[in-house]
């Protein structure tokens, strides 16, 4: 076969390319059955014209197909229109990935309609739409992300954070943290009006074909952008965006969402994006404002809309003029749970509160421990609140042993007495507040 059809469009790898090794290093995360050392070297040095081709056969590789299952049944998942769930395909995998080959081989492929699920938004009374593909689809759509996830992800701009390969939320809030530290304290909160929803598919395929050549996989992301939305009884076939909830939908958002990074970056804003949320750091109000400009313009050239009462210039170092970013409310050099992070822990341990719980004292805390562990291990850098939110806590579970003693109301007065803090953490709850008095020993150490 030969290196065009390989999609290596140049020739030997050059003279002072990196070793084999350095490179297998930097690209941990990429599949090594599709990405090769050879393909990584390609993809390291760039290849001709700046355009990939010849990539279905690694997207419809057994190998390739079976490894993107692994990994829909880590992820687990409800079944799609076809009630088919893991499990059901598990007891034939072989069969199924097999079938699932020849159908991309032979362009017979075609992705069923997505089932529309409404889930609830943290902290609000509305509802978040999502798309649920197939667990079949979900198998090619992971195949397809592990074979063009790597092409986009070596020119993806610094500033971008959301699911990409070995970044995450606390890389986000460290970088945030650094530039406020350093006086940018005028800030751009932005906020895209229904963006997953609105992505131009026109727009998008552009993007997406300036680094992928190859017709196949492109009529292959075609079609997943056009697959049928059923909820309930009503389908249709959507004009516009990328469903939250399909595999390959974070990567598409991130191209979509690229020109806008490199747009910021070559002007010298410092942005700081995690998918569609994202926030510019500036040293004076009339850097923000530019920078607001720059993103009105970028935003209705590519089919978008900043919401109108959501988005704004704020200056954090001021009282009221903090910033909320992924879960965090920043302001005056300080940071705590935003309201809705705090909304959202607190409904979840009101239903496992309630005075009618059956379970025992130790179940309850120990079901409790699990939200509370997590629920610190990303809030551990705020300030304040961990004592009044243990108070809170304290205050649910003395309730609920107030009513098994036949007394009315909330736990407090007197109780405080019957089932004192140390009660509590005789039975293992965990405290936030000693959490966070712990983990500043273990630093001062």
């Amino acid at each position: 076969m030969t290196e065009q059809k390989k999609g290596i469009q140049s020739g030997a790898v050059p003279e002072k390319a990196s070793p084999p090794d350095r490179i297998r290093d930097r690209w941990s995360w990429t599949n090594p059955l599709v990405w090769t050392e050879r393909m990584l070297t390609a993809l390291e040095r760039g290849v001709r014209g700046g355009q990939w081709y010849s990539l279905m056969d690694k997207v419809d590789d057994l190998r390739t197909l079976t490894s993107a299952f692994e990994q829909v049944r880590g992820n687990k998942g409800a079944a799609g229109v076809d009630h088919q769930t893991v499990e059901m395909f598990e007891e034939r995998v072989d069969a199924e990935v097999e079938k699932l080959a020849n159908e991309l081989r032979d362009g017979r492929y075609r992705p069923k309609a997505l089932r529309r699920a409404w889930i609830p938004k943290p902290g609000s009374s509305g509802e978040r739409p999502l798309g649920i593909p197939t667990v079949r689809d979900r198998v090619v759509q992971t195949a397809l992300k592990m074979v063009l996830e790597p092409i986009y992800e070596r020119e993806f701009a610094e500033q971008s954070y959301g699911f990409r390969p070995q970044r995450g939320c606390k890389d986000a809030l460290r970088r945030v943290d650094v530039l406020l530290k350093e006086g940018h304290v005028h800030v751009v909160d932005a906020d895209l009006k229904s963006y997953f929803d609105t992505i131009p598919h026109e727009a998008l395929m552009e993007r997406v074909e300036a680094k992928v050549s190859d017709g196949a996989v492109l009529a292959l992301v075609e079609r997943f952008l056009d697959a049928e939305v059923m909820d309930g009884l009503k389908s249709w076939t959507p004009e516009a965006g990328s469903p939250q909830g399909a595999v390959i939908s974070p990567l598409l958002s991130n191209i979509y969402l690229d020109s806008l990074d490199q747009q910021m970056k070559a002007e010298g804003f410092e942005m700081v994006r995690y998918a569609d949320d994202f926030v510019v750091l500036c040293r004076s109000a009339e850097e923000a404002t530019r920078a607001l400009e720059r993103i009105r313009q970028w935003t209705e050239q590519s089919g978008l809309t900043l919401h109108p009462t959501k988005t704004r210039v704020v200056d954090a170092s001021q009282e009221g003029g903090g910033f909320d970013f992924l879960g965090y409310h920043f302001e005056r050099g300080y940071r705590w749970p935003r309201k809705k992070s705090l909304q959202k822990l607190k409904d979840a341990v009101r239903a496992k509160t309630r005075r009618t719980n059956g379970n025992s004292l130790r179940v309850i805390v120990s079901m409790l421990n699990g939200t509370l562990r997590g629920w610190f291990e990303y809030f551990k850098h705020s300030h304040g609140t961990f004592r009044d939110l243990d108070s809170w806590i304290r205050m649910r579970l003395r309730s609920i042993l107030r009513k098994r003693h036949h007394r009315k109301g909330r736990g407090r007065g007197l109780d405080h007495h019957r089932w004192p803090n140390a009660y509590f953490a005789q039975v293992g709850l965990v405290s936030l507040d000693a959490s966070r008095r712990a983990l500043r020993q273990s630093r001062a150490g």
